[in-house]
């Protein structure tokens, strides 16, 4: 029978397409990175969602977040992501959590419950703790590192965290996470130099944040401000979707 995975199942066959539809998949970090591997699951065949996030979507996330528009400003971005995947896929099972997650509120995730685990989140602290409790509970996880300061998204690599470099963020996560005795890693990440964003602070969130009063988090409270293009987070998020696919299917090239 014709389904709107039709073309899919050519390729991955009924089994695989099973396996998609019985599988949830925890999206942590709904941004660049993280819109585009929900927007690639769910048109996948993926069918069970957990998305994890605190953030509203903002006028400085139209440049290259799938679910940001004129329309979504604002609005949180876990529940415009649920209604974007529901409007692609009705028969689809979402759970969001409007939250950050943070070695605090870890206990209250149900990590065995989960068939895959994306870390898509920015900060060092909470991709460690998401990827050991991911591993304590035997659920696969896959993260990204630095998609930020870059321009040549064909640069990503699959690979083990240890086998990295260049990528600042993970020369940073393979040194605490050796400490913590994490022996492997599946990440995504660029062999790109980073490229220093200007310093124009007529154009920068660092003195110039719209983030609401009273937001639990402001731009002014990071370190940084790492410049993002349309066209390099989303690759990102398309080759983690793609690993979380074929490993869910048991897919080897």
């Amino acid at each position: 029978m014709l389904t709107q995975f039709s073309r899919t199942e050519l390729l991955l066959g009924k089994e695989a397409m099973d396996k998609l539809s019985a599988s949830r998949v925890a999206v942590f970090g709904i941004g660049g990175v993280g819109g585009y591997v929900c927007e690639a699951l769910v048109r996948s065949g993926v069918g069970a969602f957990d998305l994890v996030d605190d953030d509203k979507v903002c006028l400085t996330n139209l440049n290259r977040q799938i679910i940001a528009t004129r329309k979504t400003v604002g609005r949180y971005k876990v529940d415009v992501m649920k209604e974007r995947i529901l409007e692609i896929n009705p028969d689809a099972e979402v759970r969001t959590r409007q939250c950050f997650f943070l070695p605090e509120n870890a206990d209250t995730f149900p990590f065995e419950e989960y068939d895959y685990v994306v870390d898509a989140v920015d900060t060092v602290t909470a991709k460690i703790e998401l990827v050991i409790r991911a591993q304590e509970k035997s659920a696969p996880v896959i993260s990204c590192m630095g998609a930020g300061n870059k321009l040549d998204g064909s640069r990503f690599c699959v690979s083990d965290i240890y086998k990295t470099k260049m990528c600042p963020l993970a020369k940073v996560m393979r040194r605490e996470l050796k400490k913590r005795g994490v022996k492997t890693l599946k990440v995504v990440y660029s062999e790109e130099k980073p490229v220093k964003p200007s310093e124009d602070m007529s154009i920068s969130c660092r003195e110039n944040c719209i983030c609401p009063p009273g937001a639990a988090h402001k731009c002014t409270e990071k370190r940084a401000i790492p410049g993002s293009v349309a066209f390099v987070p989303s690759v990102a998020g398309l080759i983690i979707a793609g690993e979380v696919v074929k490993d869910l299917c048991g897919i080897r090239q």
